[in-house]
């Protein structure tokens, strides 16, 4: 019965065959299935009627279609019959495929529907392949309609092992899986390849999906297994700075504790100190107010027996008598009336205390602001005050905090054209630092000439720290002159050795092996030689249209024009042509005939010396050049004079 069962089944929906179809190939097909197919090749803007052919399922024969479409094809009449009379022996029969059916489930497991939310789930009646889920009846109507794209879904009996089901195909029942399907991620068998849906896709043998799949599983469960154990040791740090929290929450609320009782025991303290102060004055006050009423007192004695001697003078009626004792009682009493001033003591009758006053306001107003040290502010680096040297940089700063700061720590390292300023100070190697800094200024000593450094300062107390925001500064060129002893004997030198001009009148000047000697080399070399950092110095031209700038090894020839040899480096004009010279080779400069300052570049340690037109920010030739040995300055004169202006920063449109 099974292999008959399995010659009745439709090769697409895997189910016995309904309304079938009789193919001229002779193979069958469900009416509802070869609809399917037909379906499946439409495109969207086409009617159904427009596909006028397909492929058998089975043999891949191309079936042609008339004006009728599929019901121009014949039903297997025979076919629908015998599978008729099999579904009824199958229903009653003692061996049939429903009852042993039944007999197993009873034996095993139901397999539940997946999708069900009653609890428990109904019997599962159907496995959809392409969504993995088992459904009952009730739930494959509501998730799958007979609509797209769920029509081209693969529904099969309800499948109990997951594992069994991957060791056969799903779409064909009595094959075993032999190879994979790199498109649709799924096990299929041969005939899936040959005749189903998966024939145009690429596949795969199992060996080689199986090695790929197990090594990608053993990479991600190793990093996995990576992540893990970073994590725990993670989740451990966290632990340990929760109990550290824990440990400091105490330590401060215990010195919190400690800080306030002493803040009391402050005021006790003092309460008791300015009780007694104030009963001292107390004292003071009435001892002085006891003194006054004693004046009082003796005054109105004195003043009450001069008015009783007075009336019993008026009570005289004689009249000599009266005159003979009144006359003194009379000054008397004149005399008290118009002195009462006198008589009347000064009486204080000011209750308040002169001496002080009790007034807490301020104190309150520090109590109510009472809170834990914060800490400061960032300073902010003052550009305008900032100055440089050839080899010194002084810093200033200012602090909105400056009194809750303890100290300033300050940092600099050479800046590198870097903009990522986090970055670069996170990379603490290259940072020179200066702590315990109490002013807010600091001047940084041996620093690389015409060298731009970037500066932090950071403002620290007991809280904590914070820095200010960078500050690029640069250190000036170096400055040197004119070396008298390396003159020619017809140049001049003046204003303190930085003016040179041509001078016929020979002036005796002592030979040295430093000095430019020959006729026509009327050079000067400058006072400093420079093996490092970055130095610029500009040249006055004036009316002078014949003369050559650059440097030059000390072991350079004094006797020939600079730049002639392999030791010296070169800008030259020689009246309307500009040229640049080295080792006896010329080359031609576009320059402006109003070139009247000539800014010169060495950077030692880059390897480069560059000439610019200074007053049109105007670059016009860099050497490359590898030195070996130190270099100084080297000027040369034919006419007129030029002036040398030395130790200058680097123009910015030179660091542009």
């Amino acid at each position: 019965m099974e292999t008959l069962e399995s010659e009745l089944t439709c090769p697409i929906c895997l189910e016995l065959f309904e309304d079938p179809l009789l193919l001229p190939c002779a193979h069958s097909l469900c009416f509802n299935c070869a609809h399917r197919i037909l379906v499946s090749h439409c495109s969207s803007n086409k009617p159904l009627e427009s596909i006028s052919a397909f492929q058998c399922p089975t043999c891949r024969y191309v079936i042609t279609l008339n004006h009728r479409g599929l019901e121009g094809l014949k039903r297997n009449v025979t076919l629908q019959n015998i599978i008729h009379r099999f579904q009824k022996a199958s229903v009653s029969g003692p061996n049939s495929p429903v009852r042993a059916h039944t007999a197993t489930m009873s034996l095993e497991h139901r397999i539940s529907c997946q999708f069900c939310e009653q609890d428990p789930p109904r019997e599962a009646v159907k496995t959809c392949v392409t969504c993995e889920v088992s459904y009952c009846d009730r739930c494959l109507r509501a998730t799958h309609p007979n609509k797209k794209p769920f029509t081209s879904h693969r529904l099969v009996e309800p499948v109990h092992d997951a594992h069994m089901r991957g060791l056969t195909c799903l779409e064909h029942e009595n094959e075993k899986v032999n190879m994979y399907c790199i498109v649709d991620d799924q096990l299929i068998c041969a005939l899936c390849k040959l005749v189903g849906r998966h024939r145009e896709h690429q596949v795969s043998s199992l060996s080689e999906r199986f090695d790929k799949l197990k090594q990608t599983l053993e990479n991600n469960l190793t990093n996995l297994v990576k992540r893990n154990s970073e994590l725990e040791n993670q989740m451990a740090k966290l632990i340990q700075i929760c109990q550290q929290v824990e440990v400091n929450t105490a330590m401060h609320e215990a010195k919190l504790v400690e800080e306030c009782d002493e803040l009391v025991e402050i005021i006790r303290q003092r309460k008791q100190i300015i009780a007694v102060k104030i009963k001292e004055s107390k004292v003071m006050k009435l001892r002085k107010l006891a003194q006054q009423m004693a004046n009082c007192r003796q005054c109105l004695e004195r003043s009450r027996a001069l008015i009783t001697q007075a009336e019993h003078s008026l009570k005289e009626n004689d009249h000599a008598r009266f005159l003979q004792t009144a006359r003194n009682v009379a000054e008397r009493v004149a005399m008290a009336t118009a002195s009462s001033q006198v008589l009347i003591p000064d009486v204080n009758l000011n209750e308040a205390f002169d001496n002080f006053a009790l007034d807490f306001s301020r104190e309150k107003k520090i109590l109510e602001g009472l809170d834990y040290l914060t800490a400061p502010s960032p300073p902010s680096i003052r550009d305008e005050l900032c100055t440089a040297s050839h080899d010194t940089i002084t810093v200033h700063w200012t602090s909105e905090d400056e009194f809750s700061v303890t100290s300033y720590e300050l940092q600099y390292t050479i800046y590198t054209g870097q903009t990522n300023f986090i970055s670069l100070y996170n990379s603490v190697d290259s940072w020179m630092i200066v702590p315990n800094i109490k002013q807010n200024h600091y001047t940084v000593h041996g620093l690389q000439s015409g060298t731009r450094y970037v500066f932090f300062v950071k403002a620290i107390n007991q809280a904590g720290s914070r820095n200010s925001d960078p500050a690029r500064l640069k250190t000036n060129s170096q400055p040197f002159k004119l070396d008298p002893k390396t003159a020619h004997k017809k140049l001049r030198l003046s204003n303190d050795c930085l003016t040179m001009e041509k001078d016929e009148s020979s002036l005796k000047k002592s030979h040295t092996p430093e000095r430019f000697s020959s006729t026509g080399s009327y050079g000067a070399a400058g006072s400093v030689f420079m093996d490092s950092g970055c130095h610029y110095w500009e040249v006055l031209l004036g009316a002078s249209t014949w003369y050559a700038v650059g440097v030059a090894y000390k072991s350079a020839p004094k006797n020939e024009w600079s730049g002639k040899n392999s030791s010296s480096w070169v800008f030259s004009r020689c009246n309307n042509n500009f040229m640049v010279r080295h080792n006896g080779k010329e080359m031609l400069v576009e320059a402006s005939h109003q070139l009247r300052r000539l800014g010169v570049l060495l950077d030692y340690d880059n390897n480069s010396l560059s000439f610019y037109d200074a007053m049109n920010s105007q670059h016009l030739h860099t050497f490359e050049v590898s030195f070996l040995l130190p270099v100084a300055p080297t000027f040369m004169i034919w006419n007129k004079s030029v002036m040398i202006l030395s130790g200058l920063p680097v123009p910015d449109f030179v660091d542009s």
